[in-house]
């Protein structure tokens, strides 16, 4: 029967699976993680007192990941990252992690959760484009046409609130997500 947890230092098996599905996950998407000891060193990151790191097991088997960081004096928390293995995607495992971050966070007296989404392949309408010459154009008409996240995390609520333009190089945004939380 699977659950969500808290990952916590004391498992170096369950850091190693996570960093060994961070690693794979971003593989052929981003430049983040290019091996498994940067993933290896994200996932302990996650642990640092006062963030959150919660993991999805199967058993033994952990199919999922989420961390959180607290920002402004923890009204608001970066929701990073989130990987759920390849073979298990699209069943709830992603919605589910996010929804308990959510509780956890909001417990925490979060008022907003947001994320950065980068499309480093095009794989939105404003990948590949010089989003200086009309930012506000490019916002009103943001379309996915590959496995980019962004409809994943509207479906959950999430809504675009800024976009940094060449974060990751010309033509490859960081497209910042957020909701409101808490009470």
């Amino acid at each position: 029967m699977p659950w969500i947890l808290d990952l916590t230092p004391d498992r170096a098996d369950r850091i190693e699976q996570c960093a060994r599905l961070l690693h794979e996950s971003f593989r052929n998407r981003a430049a983040a993680w290019p091996d498994l000891e940067s993933a290896r060193a994200e996932v302990v990151a996650s642990l640092a007192p006062g963030w959150t790191s919660r993991v999805w097991l199967d058993g033994e088997a952990v199919l999922g990941w989420i961390g959180g960081q607290p920002q402004y004096d923890g009204l608001v928390w970066e929701l990073h990252p989130l990987v759920v293995a390849e073979g298990h995607r699209r069943r709830g495992i992603g919605r589910a992690l996010v929804q308990d971050l959510e509780a956890v966070v909001s417990a925490r007296g979060a008022l907003t959760l947001w994320l950065g989404a980068d499309d480093e392949n095009d794989e939105t309408s404003l990948g590949g484009r010089d989003l200086y010459r009309d930012l506000p154009d490019a916002l009103r008409t943001v379309t996915s046409g590959g496995g980019h996240p962004y409809p994943f995390y509207e479906r959950l609520g999430f809504r675009i609130v800024g976009v940094m333009p060449d974060a990751n190089g010309r033509g490859k945004p960081d497209i910042f997500m957020a909701k409101r939380v808490g009470a």
